[in-house]
C-alpha cells in the first residue's frame, strides 16, 4: 500500500511540474507575442511589408503580432484543458460573439467593395478580442503577470518619450511631418503615447506593487503624457489621478481616517501637481499650452465634419472606398489626414453598418467593465475619452488589444486570486465547465 501511495505522489508531483512548465511557457509566448504586437510600429512594419501603403497583398496588411496572436490562442485554447469561473464563461461566450461579429463586418466590407476598411477592422478589434480569448485560457496568476508586463512596457515607452522630449530625438521610426517635434516612445504616434500612458495610470492603481513603485509609476505615465504633447490625454490624466485619489477606497482605514487621509495626500498633490506643471513649462514639454486650444488641429477636427457636404446620400449609406474619401478630404478641405472616428466609421462602411459597429464596439468593452474595479473604469473612461479626439478607434493600433488584456489581467481581486500556477488546478470550484 505505502508503495502505491508513493507512486501516486510521484506521479502527481510529476504532472504538477509538466503543468508549472506549460504554464511558464504559455506565459513567454504570450508575452512575445503582446509585445511584439504592442511595440513593432506602423513605420517599422511598412519598411518590411507593405502595411499601411498602397498596394501589396491582403495577407501583408496584418500585423506580425496579429498573426502570432491567432496562432497562440489556438495553442491556448487547445494545448490543454482549461476551466472557466462562472462569471468567465459569459465573458468566454462575448468574446466569440464578438469575434464572430468582426468577421461577420469583414465578409460585408469584402461584399460591399470595402475592403480596404477590413484591415483595421481585424488588426484593431477581431485581434482584441483574440486575446481576450488568450487571455481567459490562461490561469489568474499568467494574466496578472501578462497586465504586469504589459505595464511595464507602457512606463517603459512613456519614459522613452520623455528621453526623446529632452534629447529632441526619436529611437523608433517615424516617417510623419510635424510643425514641432514631439516624441513617439514605443508607439507609432505622439498622440498614442499620450492616450495610452494616460489609460495605464488608472490599471497602475490595480497592480500589487510596492507604493513607492506605483506612485513612481504614475509619475513617469504623467510626465510621459505631457511629454507627448497630446493635450486632451493630458487634462483627462489630471483628471484621472485626482478622480483615483479621491474616490478610490484606501483599506485598512475607517471611514474618518481615509478622508482625513485624503485631504492631506489632496494637498500634497495639487502643491506637487502646481511645481510640476511650473518645471513641464520651464523644460518645454507643455509648449503646446502655452497658445490657445482653439489651433489648428484643434479646428482640423471640426472641418473634417464639412466633407459630408462633398459626397452623396448613397455614399453616407453604403460607404465609399477609404481612398476616394481621403483625395475628397485633402483636395476639398485641405487636411492631409482623417482624424475623426464617427467620420471614417460612417463613412467607409455607410450609416447602418457604422451604427452597428459603434454598438458592438461598446457592447464588448462595457461587458469587459461588468465587474470590473472602479479604477479600471477610470483608466477605460481615459481612453475612450481621449480616442474620439482623434482617429485612434479606426486605424491599426495596438490600444484596443492592450485595453482587453489589462482590463482582464485585473479583473479579479489581488485577494481572491488563486495562488496555484497549472490552468485546470486554478479553480476548485465545481460550478465550472471546460470549453
Amino acid at each position: 500500500m505505502s508503495s502505491l501511495a508513493g507512486g501516486s505522489e510521484t506521479l502527481e508531483t510529476s504532472q504538477a511540474r509538466r503543468q508549472n512548465a506549460l504554464s511558464i511557457l504559455l506565459l513567454f509566448c504570450a508575452a512575445s507575442a503582446f509585445l511584439l504586437r504592442f511595440t513593432m510600429s506602423v513605420q517599422t512594419m511598412n519598411r518590411l511589408v507593405p502595411y499601411t501603403t498602397d498596394g501589396g497583398p491582403f495577407y501583408a496588411k496584418l500585423h506580425f503580432g496579429t498573426y502570432a496572436i491567432f496562432l497562440l490562442l489556438v495553442v491556448v485554447l487547445f494545448s490543454r484543458p482549461f476551466l472557466l469561473h462562472r462569471d468567465e464563461i459569459g465573458l468566454f461566450k462575448a468574446m466569440l460573439f464578438f469575434s464572430a461579429s468582426m468577421f461577420g463586418l469583414v465578409a460585408y466590407l469584402f461584399a460591399a467593395g470595402h475592403a480596404n476598411a477590413s484591415g483595421f477592422v481585424i488588426d484593431a478589434y477581431a485581434v482584441a478580442s483574440a486575446a481576450g480569448l488568450v487571455m481567459l485560457g490562461l490561469n489568474t496568476d499568467t494574466r496578472r503577470r501578462l497586465g504586469d508586463v504589459v505595464l511595464a512596457m507602457l512606463i517603459l515607452s512613456a519614459f522613452i518619450g520623455i528621453i526623446e522630449a529632452v534629447t529632441q530625438h526619436r529611437f523608433m521610426p517615424y516617417s510623419e511631418a510635424e510643425l514641432a517635434f514631439r516624441p513617439i516612445g514605443l508607439s507609432s504616434h505622439p498622440l498614442s503615447l499620450g492616450g495610452s500612458s494616460a489609460t495605464a495610470i488608472g490599471f497602475v492603481a490595480l497592480t500589487n506593487w510596492r507604493m513607492w513603485l506605483r506612485l513612481s509609476a504614475i509619475f513617469i505615465l504623467f510626465v510621459g503624457c505631457a511629454a507627448s504633447g497630446a493635450r486632451t490625454a493630458l487634462m483627462l490624466a489630471s483628471g484621472e489621478v485626482l478622480i483615483l485619489l479621491l474616490f478610490v477606497r484606501w483599506p485598512g482605514l475607517s471611514p474618518k481616517y481615509e478622508r482625513q487621509a485624503k485631504f492631506v495626500v489632496l494637498l500634497f498633490t495639487l502643491a506637487g501637481g502646481a511645481a510640476l506643471v511650473a518645471a513641464l513649462f520651464a523644460g518645454g514639454l507643455l509648449d503646446r499650452f502655452g497658445d490657445t486650444l482653439f489651433d489648428a488641429n484643434f479646428m482640423s477636427r471640426i472641418t473634417i465634419y464639412q466633407v459630408f457636404s462633398y459626397v452623396s446620400w448613397k455614399d453616407i449609406f453604403l460607404g465609399m472606398d477609404g481612398g476616394d474619401l481621403l483625395k475628397i478630404v485633402n483636395e476639398k478641405l485641405n487636411l492631409p489626414f482623417i482624424e475623426s472616428a464617427p467620420v471614417v466609421i460612417i463613412m467607409m462602411f455607410g450609416l447602418p453598418a457604422g451604427l452597428l459597429f459603434s454598438a458592438l464596439i461598446l457592447w464588448f468593452i462595457f461587458r469587459l467593465l461588468r465587474g470590473a474595479a472602479m479604477p479600471a473604469w477610470i483608466g477605460t473612461m481615459t481612453y475612450l475619452l481621449a480616442s474620439l479626439s482623434n482617429n485612434a478607434l479606426t486605424s491599426k493600433t495596438p490600444d484596443i488589444t492592450m485595453l482587453v488584456v489589462l482590463l482582464l489581467a485585473y479583473r479579479n481581486p489581488l485577494a481572491g486570486a488563486p495562488s496555484t500556477a497549472s490552468g485546470p488546478d486554478r479553480n476548485s470550484n465545481p460550478r465550472t465547465r471546460t470549453p
